[in-house]
Order: structure tokens, then C-alpha cells, then sequence
């Protein structure tokens, strides 16, 4: 089916062809890809900021907050909450909607909440692919809330212009969970619900781990107290956000993260596209009969994905290591 009918309207400013087309996306219909190349042309405008936390820690109402100053300001905001997807029932609980709901009827407002299907970053391609057809929609700044903070998931910084990383005192181990690759993707670290005992000590605690770093590269995070719940603390935040995207603005540091977030989108297409391929090449009684000779231990995994992928992309030099 050809959709960049879609993608015109969208272009045009169609809320609900935006809708649509996210639905393809996430659905994985077929022909998409030209409507997307249209979408990629028309996008680029927008500012996207990232906020990532582990859960409990007050991102969703970080995050209507921000939305809300935006408004006021008169920009027009898009918003992605992704919400965890489960491995076994593949459904998500999508609850951020139903928190932002004062924001749902404001037409400056476009909503959407969707799973993180097993990306093991903590997003999945389809949330990049919706932020590019908000970006094109005309949303001049996007939100993306995304699944927790383990140490793997760090994809947000490969969408992002600016990542906040949100934290709470209390949990036990809040900086622990930070350190590693999270610590690498922090452009500003938020200490939420400052009035918990702890939350200064916290802070102080993050301030000295960011240290450790000899090189930030010219910007080095700053860790700032806040209460969403109570908007204490959230001039503190857009202020640190503006000034990020002033330093980002800077063509090196904006060329280097944009050249790091190409090529992992690049990647994700085509690791996206070749599991499409292999699905369509295999059938459920082909894949059926191969789990079922591993499972009895008559055939190795590595052997039972070299007949796969051969079926799907035989000769294909990307499976001579299996």
C-alpha cells in the first residue's frame, strides 16, 4: 500500500494522518519506507529531548511539567511516553496518557504512548520513526519518556538532543544504578522529590561520580534538586536545557552526536529489515520443526540460524561467522 498520501497531510499539519502513520509503523505494514523518506525531508526542526529514570523516580510528571512550560511559551509539543513491553504477553501498560490527560485536549498537544517492543536500549525503531513524523507534523519540541535506567539502556541518547537523566533519594542504590553507560548519556542530571530525606546527599553524590571524568568533551552535566509534583526547582531545568542546546548548537559537538545518531538508525533499519525478511522466508512450520530438533538437542542453535538466514539472504557474507 502506497502511504505518502499520509505523509503529505502530515506534512501539512494532519494530526490524525500523523496518528495513521505511526500505526503503520508500529503495526510494521508493508511500504512505509517511501512515506518515511518524505517524512525524513520535511523533519529536522524540532527539538527532542529525552527523559530517562528508573521507574518511580517522577518522569511522567517531569515531564507534563515541561510539556506545560512549553506551552506557555507557545510552542507546540509532541510527546512519546514508552512504556515497557512485556517479553511474554508482548502488551505494554501505556499509564502515561491517562497521567497527562489535562494535556490530551490541548490541540498544541500530540500524545502518543507506545511499547518499547524488546528494544534492548529501552526504545524501539518505531519510537524514532515517531518522533520524525511529529517533527514533520510541526511539533517544534518533542518529549520522549522512555522505559527505565539500566545500564543498558541508553538508546536515548542515539534519538536526544538533550537527555535528562531523573533520580530520587531513598532507593538505596539511585547512583549505583546511574554509573556505567547511563552516566555516559546524562546532559543533565535531575534529583526528583528534593523534599525526601537524602536528596541533598544525592546530589552531592552524583556531583562527585560526574567529576571523576577528566573530559566531558565542554560540557560537563549539572545536577540540579527539583520537585515536579510541587514545581519546585523546574526554572532550574529549562534554564539547563536551553543552555545545552546553546552549547549543542555549536556545528562540532551538533555534527558529532548527529553522525553517532545516523549510523545507529541506519543499523536499527537494516537489523529491522532482516528479521522482516527472515519472518517472511520462514514459515511457522519451518521455524516450528527447527525449535523443535534444538530443543531435542538433534541440531545446534548456530545451525538451525544458518538455515534460516539462508532461506531469507542466502549467500549474504553477513552470516559466514555462524
Amino acid at each position: 500500500m502506497n502511504y505518502t498520501t499520509l505523509a503529505r497531510s502530515i506534512i501539512r499539519g494532519d494530526r490524525k494522518a500523523a496518528a495513521r502513520l505511526i500505526s503503520v509503523v508500529e503495526d510494521e505494514e508493508e511500504g512505509y519506507g517511501e512515506a518515511m523518506d518524505m517524512i525524513f525531508s520535511a523533519s529536522g526542526r524540532a527539538g527532542v529531548l529525552g527523559i530517562t529514570g528508573a521507574p518511580g523516580v517522577g518522569k511522567s510528571t517531569l515531564v507534563f511539567e515541561l510539556a506545560k512550560g512549553f506551552r506557555k511559551e507557545g510552542k507546540s509539543v509532541g510527546i512519546v511516553a514508552v512504556d515497557p513491553t512485556s517479553p511474554l504477553t508482548g502488551g505494554a501498560i501505556l499509564g502515561d496518557r491517562i497521567r497527562m490527560s489535562e494535556l490530551s485536549s490541548d490541540p498544541g498537544v500530540f500524545i502518543r504512548s507506545m511499547g518499547s517492543r524488546g528494544g534492548t536500549g529501552g526504545l524501539s525503531l518505531q519510537a524514532s520513526a515517531t518522533v520524525r513524523i511529529l517533527d514533520a507534523l510541526g511539533c517544534e519540541e518533542i518529549i520522549v519518556e522512555t522505559v527505565g535506567a539500566g545500564q543498558t539502556q541508553v538508546d536515548i541518547m542515539g534519538l536526544a538532543d538533550t537527555v535528562v537523566v531523573v533520580t530520587m533519594p531513598g532507593s538505596g542504590d539511585e547512583v549505583q544504578s546511574i554509573k556505567a553507560g547511563l552516566l555516559e548519556i546524562a546532559d543533565i542530571y535531575v534529583v526528583n522529590k528534593m523534599d525526601l530525606p537524602g536528596s541533598m546527599s544525592t546530589a552531592a553524590d552524583l556531583r562527585a561520580m560526574i567529576d571523576l571524568v577528566e573530559d566531558w568533551k565542554g560540557w560537563k552535566p549539572p545536577v540540579l534538586l527539583a520537585s515536579a509534583s510541587g514545581a519546585r526547582g523546574l526554572e532550574e531545568v529549562a534554564g539547563s536545557i536551553r543552555r545545552h542546546r546553546e552549547w549543542f548548537s555549536d556545528p562540532e559537538a551538533h555534527m558529532e552526536r548527529r553522525a553517532s545518531q545516523a549510523r545507529k538508525e541506519i543499523y536499527d533499519i537494516i537489523a529491522s529489515g532482516i528479521l522482516r525478511a527472515i519472518s517472511s522466508a520462514v514459515t511457522d512450520e519451518e521455524m516450528g520443526e527447527l525449535v523443535r530438533l534444538v530443543a531435542e538437542r538433534k541440531m545446534s542453535p548456530y545451525d538451525a540460524a544458518r538455515k534460516v538466514a539462508g532461506s531469507a539472504l542466502p549467500g549474504a557474507d553477513l552470516y559466514k561467522a555462524l
